[in-house]
């Protein structure tokens, strides 16, 4: 097989999606002939910077390397974040990609959504070496506090739980239905949010503290971006920023830690395996992402792995909020099993919604229909095909996967999958790094639990 002139080729191809081109396996046989080094570097908040290396092929393959470049600076994006991206190296080519890169250019929502996060203008420079920036990380522990009576909060796109923990131990949980990504009027947010609280509050004597995981890109407890909040008008924004600190108000003085899902996810993880190096993956609504540190520490990155390059197939299903083609969340949410069920002569009622859709698939996979479990493992095939593109950035023990897309037989299948094909194509992967998921009850609640544990009191 040849994509703009790289020969490459796979064993394992997804069951539903013969034509699925993993960036991973493109860009190892990209990178076997490329000796031209650049370097990227990412600012984000109070200084911090991290940096990266590569390589480019020679001139003669520079629709190639525009396209490699592109993408390897987009994963960036995503995975880490930053205000300012400077490259130096391959000058030719990171010129095209700074017009690409603006306000008004191709990727024009990832520009402006750096500019919302940050709130200062998104920039791609250009530098010589002795101009290149120095990395400046800094790492920070997260959660593990669960003395106490807490409340812990996991705001999804589809439902929302809370659970009442007392002493690390849940006395109470529940799950409600909702439809924050439809609503224009925050106030509609603000109001499920402060029920919740107020519920899990009624089934304690007190409560000391309030933790939060949410869909979104924070400052302190902010919504900076949140696809929770989609709809809302921008000139109602400051609404959004508050939305969490002006709820735990209404329970009283108590503290209040508000921490990206993903990055809650991995934390659960972390927590429950009592390890390190373990990494998140949420399939929701859309797909969210966390990591923590071999030395139980969070990066402070994005992790926002749902906008991140999967697939480079030229037809690749297009993400209608970011505009991009073969991005996470249309392979790892339920948008994949709504998208894959026509392939398997599965129609779903449009009347139903996109949550009730993908429990229509669960249902008649564990009835046993052969082509509803098949969109289950062709999943599986995505994610073991993308697992070794994040440990290229992430270091890695396990992955633990979550989520209403892995509840039941479907995330049975979707594991047994990836490791299958871990195994049989990155073996030495395959030996490093556990994919698992937690039980039943973990996979509903345990994250509002693990938000539990975020605010020391």
């Amino acid at each position: 097989m040849n994509y703009l002139g790289i020969s490459y080729d796979y064993q394992n191809k997804p069951a539903l999606d013969e034509s699925f081109l993993p960036f991973f396996v493109w860009a190892k046989a990209y990178l076997d002939g490329a000796d031209r080094p650049f370097r990227v570097a990412l600012e984000r908040e109070n200084s911090k910077v991290s940096v990266f290396s590569s390589f480019l092929r020679g001139e003669a393959y520079a629709d190639a390397n525009l396209r490699y470049m592109e993408r390897y600076v987009k994963f960036l994006l995503w995975s880490v974040g930053g205000w300012r991206v400077t490259i130096c190296g391959c000058e030719e080519t990171a010129r095209k990609l700074r017009d690409i890169y603006r306000v008004g250019g191709e990727r024009d929502f990832d520009a402006r959504f750096e500019f919302d996060i940050f709130e200062r203008p998104f920039e791609l420079a250009l530098c010589e070496e002795k101009d290149f920036p120095a990395a400046n990380e800094e790492a920070k522990s997260i959660g593990g506090h669960l003395e106490g009576c807490r409340i812990g909060f996991d705001a999804g796109g589809s439902d929302r739980k809370v659970s009442a923990v007392i002493d690390g131990v849940s006395v109470y949980s529940e799950e409600v239905v909702w439809f924050p990504k439809q609503s224009a009027d925050p106030a509609y947010q603000y109001s499920g949010i402060v029920e919740a609280f107020k519920t899990a509050a009624s089934k304690m004597p007190r409560v000391d503290a309030i933790g939060v995981s949410s869909a979104g890109t924070f400052v302190g407890n902010s919504p900076m971006v949140s696809s929770l909040f989609i709809k809302v008008p921008r000139e109602r924004r400051e609404e959004v920023k508050s939305v969490y600190d002006r709820a735990a108000k209404e329970i009283g003085d108590v503290p209040i830690v508000v921490a990206n899902d993903g990055d809650v996810t991995a934390l659960a993880g972390a927590m429950s395996l009592n390890s390190g190096a373990v990494m998140g993956i949420a399939m929701g609504t859309s797909e969210a992402a966390g990591y923590v540190t071999p030395d139980g520490k969070i990066l402070g990155w994005f992790n926002e792995l749902a906008f991140a390059p999967v697939d480079l197939q030229p037809d690749a299903p297009k993400d209608e909020w970011s505009t991009d083609f073969g991005v996470g969340c249309k392979y790892f949410s339920q948008d994949a099993v709504i998208r894959l069920a026509p392939r398997v002569g599965i129609e779903l009622p449009e009347s139903l919604s996109l949550a009730d859709k993908l429990k229509a698939v669960q249902k008649l996979a564990e009835e046993g229909h052969e082509g509803a479990r098949r969109i289950f493992v062709t999943i599986g095939t995505y994610l073991g095909h993308t697992l070794p593109l994040y440990a290229s950035f992430y270091d890695l023990r396990y992955l633990l996967v979550l989520g209403r897309v892995a509840s039941g037989i479907g995330g049975d299948l979707l594991i047994e999958e990836c490791n299958r094909v871990l195994r049989e194509e990155y073996p030495e992967l395959a030996a490093r790094v556990t994919v698992m998921l937690p039980d039943e009850k973990a996979r509903r609640v345990g994250q509002s639990i693990a938000a539990a544990s975020l605010p020391e009191v």
